[in-house]
């Protein structure tokens, strides 16, 4: 053990081993990995092994694929056999819902461009797998790449692999301390002694929490326990010529493969249990947590009944031992704001399927700045302070694990840690009729009903279909009034802030008493955000932008703050209301004696104003498409301001209105939001957003990247508007579109336009077929449809509503 190092990694499980290979792979060799005791000690040695091809989120799903190609490459490299038996998998659907979805999931397969994916009906599968019960199966998905490795193997072959490249390995070794120099560099105190290194990482398993409390951090992480079982030999295996496919049974909550002549069987149990949520004891290691089988006897029935060999087999070993979750169950990855040089690369419940994309993505974040992939939904970054909460984390985790099998539909809303954040005027919007959704722990109204209705969950257009349609007229025929507590807005300040905001966003900087939509990008050209700026006059400028996106967004800003500025993220103390609709100005000009005729208050401009009693920064803007005002507030006067804005409207058509609504609208406008039109994933010129480029105003970041893309012609890909002939359901993101029998792009996000009177989609394509008129296809529901690439805006194209 050398006493300096360039990164120290803690923990020798699969994650922290697949770290260390990557960031040797990648360049960095003066590197160590420090396990308290052995490798594989904590979870990894005794994981079922299992990879599979799903995930919900398709970037992850990417990354999981591409730890799947990685698995034989690292055996072959260190010359270690990690026991990888290919044999494919399929996930069995028993219910019509689960079944459409595996339809639709298996599109999405196509648009990330993963071809050995397939769908099966029972008789293939009973093929496959002569040992289940196909009764009651409608059908499943087959991935070819799926099947299991052995778990201490795979740990070995990439420590192995990296000490070759140059890595070092320091096993029975515990790290004490961790105390940040003044050079921002680490003294990493461990039992042998102290080694100083420019970065650590935790990739400390079942004891990430006691690593992460070593840097005054309280993780959203936590251990439960999970339970397989292991049989004896079973004449019914022992006569197979192959090998049975690793089988998930969605509907019985367990997972199957061979274990030798075998079979191991794994399940999810909803009746859940957490294990140690501080973390593991430090002297735990090899060891076992006492099966609990009455606790899981009901999903175990389940098992014993797809798989009838198992009733008359003994069980050769039981296994309940300890994984780590995080509220979504994703991993949590990447730098920590406001802890220099401390990185992640813990929370991975699925290490042997994600590890290799986590140790990929930190060690190019590490030494190139950014990863390659878009893997917010790994970012530590999408929690913030409200997420360390114990309650929040055994909520969450309790909810993610027991429904880790259960589907969720996209309408659904979950009940674990919530309500947590409410805006001022919650309760008198619930009085109404208000349903919520959860934004980044904040509670946002997705559309108002009667107090006795109850949404379907559904895959289609569910019962509130109607509910939103007439919403969305209310607000194209009268005047509209929404909650906008769930924007982020932060305020900048300071000698150099001008200067400041010039340099990080990619627009010209508006004048005073005027805002303008901003690109901000980062080093590589893609997007960091599709932000709005004020600027208030007297050096004092507003960011806003996504809610959930706030730690992120803080992170990236002090990231590359100057001296002389001052930011603050003020989300918390100033909320909002936004009014919208041709009559929007009737109602705003009966509470104010101020003048806002579009003379007085033209389009894209900011001011403080006084509504009733109230003192507001109001901006005259619009996501909707029709004339628009955005009302913020301090927190303290949201209910007062909307009790002012409601009495006002009553005889001018005022309807409350939700997100879904908003959705619905801007769709019409073919305005982009982040997480679909726009992701760190995408570039500006992809998305369209490279109109607002001020290319010529000198350096800002991302101005090279973005210049060298403008210059080569644009972007491959750009986004479009589409037309879907669709049914009963419309498109939401990631499904493929096809010219003819070529796949070339795919949705970002759809909805239907309840005033057009048509199903809409945006769609990143091929710039060949981007063309109005453009005759294209794509799946919805799995369901192959038309569509056609239609003008931009398909209601008032022209925009004259918002600028009137």
């Amino acid at each position: 053990m050398k006493t300096q190092y360039r990164v120290v990694v803690i923990g020798g499980g699969v994650v922290g081993a697949s770290v260390l290979y990557h960031l040797s792979k990648f360049g960095w060799t003066d590197v160590a990995l420090i396990e308290r005791e052995v490798l594989t000690a904590g979870s990894s040695w005794h994981a079922a092994g299992g990879f599979h091809a799903l995930n919900a989120d398709p970037n992850i799903a990417a990354l999981q694929s591409y730890t799947i190609d990685l698995l034989s490459e690292v055996g072959e490299e260190s010359g270690l056999d990690i026991g990888m038996h290919m044999t494919g998998g399929i996930s069995v659907a028993s219910a019509p819902a689960r079944w459409e979805w595996l339809q639709s999931a298996y599109r999405t397969f196509q648009t990330m461009g993963i071809e050995d994916v397939h769908l099966v009906g029972p008789e293939e599968i009973k093929k496959a797998c002569p040992v289940i019960s196909t009764e009651g199966i409608l059908g499943g998905l087959l991935a070819e790449r799926e099947g299991y490795i052995d778990p201490s193997g795979v740990v070995h072959a990439y420590a192995k692999a990296a000490r070759q490249r140059g890595a070092e390995v320091i096993e029975h070794n515990r790290v004490l301390e961790l105390n940040q120099r003044p050079d921002l560099s680490w003294e990493v105190v461990t039992e042998k002694g102290t080694i100083q290194a420019e970065h650590v990482v935790n990739a400390g398993g079942l004891w990430a929490k006691q690593v992460g409390r070593m840097v005054g951090l309280e993780l959203p992480v936590t251990p439960l326990e999970h339970h397989y079982l292991v049989t004896d030999n079973i004449p019914e295996v022992e006569a197979l010529d192959g090998e049975l496919p690793l089988i998930v049974d969605l509907e019985g909550f367990t997972y199957m493969r061979q274990e030798q002549k075998g079979m191991l069987l794994g399940i999810y149990e909803l009746n859940y249990k957490h294990w140690n949520m501080d973390g593991a004891p430090w002297n735990y290691g090899i060891e076992l947590i006492q099966e609990d089988i009455d606790r899981i006897s009901e999903e175990l029935s389940m098992g014993f009944q797809r798989y009838p060999c198992l009733e008359n087999v003994g069980i050769k070993r039981w296994v309940n031992g300890a994984f780590t979750f995080s509220p979504d169950g994703n991993p949590l990855v990447g730098p920590v704001r406001g802890v220099p040089n401390y990185w992640l690369a813990c929370g991975v419940m699925a290490g042997f399927l994600q590890g290799g994309g986590v140790g990929k993505s930190l060690a190019e974040w590490m030494i190139q700045g950014e990863p390659e992939s878009d893997i917010f939904g790994m970012d530590i970054a999408r929690y913030g302070d409200f997420a360390s909460n114990k309650e929040y984390i055994r909520q969450t985790t309790g909810q993610f694990y027991s429904r880790r099998f259960v589907m969720t539909y996209p309408n659904e809303q979950l009940p674990a840690g919530r309500p947590l954040r409410k805006s001022p005027a919650y309760d008198a919007m619930t009085a109404e009729g208000a349903r919520w959704g959860c934004v980044w722990g904040l509670e946002a109204p997705i559309y108002f009903a009667e107090q006795d209705f109850e949404e379907t969950p559904t895959l289609r257009r569910s019962n509130a279909f109607d509910i939103v349609g007439k919403e969305c007229r209310g607000v194209r025929e009268g005047v509209g009034l929404i909650d906008i507590s769930a924007f982020a807005r932060y305020e900048v300040s300071g000698p150099q802030a001008e200067a400041w905001l010039d340099r990080i966003f990619a627009s010209k900087l508006p004048a005073p008493g005027r805002t303008r939509l901003a690109p901000m990008l980062g080093h590589d050209g893609r997007l960091k955000g599709d932000l709005t700026l004020f600027n208030r006059g007297g050096g004092r400028w507003w960011i806003l932008g996504s809610y959930y996106l706030r730690e992120w967004h803080m992170r990236w800003f002090e990231d590359h703050l100057d001296e002389g500025v001052d930011i603050r993220d003020i989300s918390d103390g100033v909320v909002g209301l936004a009014l919208t609709g041709p009559n929007a100005r009737a109602l705003l000009e009966r509470v104010t004696h101020e003048d806002v005729s579009n003379a007085g208050f033209p389009f894209m401009s900011c001011r403080p104003m006084d509504i009733g009693l109230n003192r507001v920064l109001a901006a005259r803007l619009s996501v909707t498409g029709e004339l628009g005002y955005e009302l913020h507030c301090d927190a303290t006067e949201h209910v007062s301001l909307r009790e002012t804005l409601k009495q006002a409207g009553q005889d001018l058509g005022l309807v409350e209105f939700g997100f879904l609504a908003l959705n619905s609208l801007r769709l019409e406008k073919s305005f982009g939001i982040w997480s679909c039109e726009f992701t760190q994933g995408y570039t500006a010129g992809m998305t369209g957003m490279d109109r607002w480029i001020a290319f010529d105003k000198g350096d800002f970041v991302g101005r090279d990247a973005a210049l060298k893309e403008r210059d080569a012609g644009g972007a491959e890909e750009v986004l479009v508007t589409l037309e879907v002939a669709a049914t009963n359901a419309d498109a939401s993101g990631f499904e493929p579109v096809w010219h003819k029998d070529r796949r070339v792009g795919f949705v970002t996000s759809g909805s239907y336009g309840h005033t057009v009177g048509k199903s809409l989609a945006m769609a990143l394509v091929e710039r060949d077929v981007a063309e109005i008129g453009t005759e294209l296809t794509t799946h919805i529901v799995g369901e192959e449809r038309p569509a056609r690439v239609i003008p931009p805006s398909p209601h008032d194209p022209e925009g004259h509503n918002m600028r009137s």
